[in-house]
């Protein structure tokens, strides 16, 4: 039962760890320290129900549907990420990135949810991740492997996020210096465009 499970965790936790627009959405709202336990209960939850799907045999049945969507989700994800990283610019160059909390902007847990879950939700990658790659591994395994690599994938998720989060939060209490939250908002910034361009390539080349 052990190997199954830290095969699971060590096949999920390896697909989570790149830098990512929804991780990199989560290391600033974790270093701001807004709204770090429902984010990452939300995206540890969304990452467990999408390998719920894909170990029960959803993965198999998505795979003709994402190739035929495929050219529209990368297109609607690129714009997603570019206007989160226009976001980020414009926080850069207006003073807005300033970590002193009676001066931060306070995003609301309604706002950073629907951020949250468009970053999430609207990435064709997590797709092909969970429910395509992690559903079509788990089909090789017995049917009673099934159930402990999928808790192991699951549980690198929760692990991941909540090591994300609360670990950037902790660092973030040493950030007072403007120019610091300057450099990393537009370092977000160029994450999300270099992801955005990787995806708009991908929806012309595919």
């Amino acid at each position: 039962m052990m190997f199954p499970f830290l095969k699971g965790f060590g096949l999920g936790f390896s697909l989570i760890l790149a830098i990512g627009a929804q991780n990199a959405f989560i290391l600033r709202m974790g270093l701001e320290r807004q709204h770090i336990f429902w984010l990452c209960i939300f995206s540890a939850c969304s990452d467990a129900a999408l390998i719920a799907l894909g170990i029960g045999g959803l993965g198999t049945l998505l795979a003709p549907i994402m190739e035929e969507a495929a050219f529209w989700l990368y297109l609607l994800a690129a714009a997603w990420l570019i206007t989160y990283g226009l976001m980020r610019l414009r926080d850069a160059f207006t003073g807005a990135s300033v970590l002193e909390a009676d001066s931060r902007k306070q995003m609301t847990l309604g706002t950073a949810l629907v951020m949250i879950a468009g970053l999430t939700w609207l990435n064709p990658h997590v797709y092909l991740d969970t429910v395509i790659l992690v559903g079509g591994i788990s089909a090789t395994l017995t049917a009673g492997d099934k159930l402990p690599f999928g808790v192991g994938a699951v549980m690198a998720s929760f692990v991941f996020f909540f090591s994300l989060g609360y670990g950037a939060s902790w660092m973030g209490r040493y950030l007072k210096n403007p120019k610091v939250w300057t450099k990393i908002d537009i370092g977000i910034a160029v994450v999300m465009f270099w992801i955005a361009a990787g995806l708009i390539y991908s929806a012309f080349n595919a």
